[in-house]
């Protein structure tokens, strides 16, 4: 049967008014346009839904069952269109964000919080891990977006830069090191270093930071947790270096961090998206609120800071 919603609505209004009159008042709309999406609708069933008078209708039995039946389509639509509006306006649906730990755990949680505070019809679903992994996310599409440090350039993302993070020595209390105000690459290269595995991001500053300052490190231990690192150093079995969002997670312990030069490393992380992609609308909304953070200079952690240029 090729009966549209307008012949429908049509049909529902005129039902549940009791008359032609009384519904084009209602939809505003000419009493010779609701009758002809009526009988167009009778043309297509091929029955007789009202019996017409001057003043009244009456539905026939199949017009009762065809109310019924209308009914639940044309509430179906409503319900539907405003979900469908909801969701272009951003007020629903889900938001697929990966990211390293260290943002996942520091960074985001408060902005998170304000975001549902905004949009609480929406759902936001973190997917951590190392900068491989979640830039794969970005690429396969179970990510809209990531945050995260970005290796290799790749003409398949796009990146806006976000945050960066400055990286401290990281040392036992009861270091000799932990007396100095700054410490230098140099410095830690002459201690058992304690290293984040080689697939973080972590490691591959380090690793440069070492080369550029000239210092051959083999790693005393390492561990692909950075809380794991911490638990490390807190023990006494070495030193380390982290970027300031990262510190954190190192938990509690017998730790403390230092100012790093010689030369002053940081850790750029950038929005990422998949080149030439539009984002979900809710997606673009929490964005959005990420580009207010960073405008409006929201806290974040000593020795990170907002990229404003």
């Amino acid at each position: 049967m090729d009966t549209s919603l307008r012949q429908l609505a049509a049909y529902v209004a005129v039902a549940q008014a009791g008359g032609f009159t009384a519904a084009a008042a209602r939809l505003r709309v000419s009493q010779s346009t609701l009758s002809r999406a009526v009988s167009d609708l009778e043309r297509v069933l091929g029955v007789r839904l009202l019996e017409r008078d001057t003043r009244n209708v009456q539905l026939t039995a199949a017009g009762r069952e065809t109310l019924r039946v209308a009914e639940q389509i044309v509430d179906a639509h409503r319900s539907g269109m405003k979900q469908l509006r909801r969701y272009l306006l951003g007020e629903s649906g889900v938001v697929a964000m990966a990211t390293l730990p260290s943002v996942a755990a520091v960074l985001l949680p408060r902005l998170i919080s304000a975001f549902r505070g905004r949009r609480p019809g929406v759902s936001v679903r973190i997917m951590d891990g190392l900068e491989r992994a979640v830039l794969g996310k970005v690429l396969n599409g179970d990510a809209d977006f990531a945050v995260t440090t970005v290796g290799a350039a790749s003409d398949r993302l796009e990146h806006r830069p976000l945050i960066r993070d400055r990286f401290r020595a990281v040392l036992p209390e009861s270091h000799p090191l932990a007396d100095r105000d700054e410490v230098t690459w140099e410095d830690l290269a002459t201690q058992p270093f304690l290293a984040v595995g080689p697939e973080s991001s972590v490691r591959r500053l380090t690793d440069a930071a070492f080369e550029q300052a000239g210092a051959v490190v083999a790693p005393a231990a390492e561990a692909g947790n950075v809380a794991t690192v911490g638990g490390l150093v807190a023990a006494g079995l070495g030193v380390s270096a982290m970027p300031a969002l990262v510190l954190p997670l190192l938990g509690p312990g017998h730790v403390v961090h230092r100012t790093l030069v010689g030369p002053a490393v940081e850790r750029r992380l950038d929005i990422v998206v998949r080149a030439r992609r539009t984002l979900p609308p809710a997606a673009a909304a929490f964005l959005d609120l990420l580009d207010e953070a960073r405008t409006e200079g929201r806290e974040v952690p000593e020795g990170a800071a907002w990229i404003t240029h």
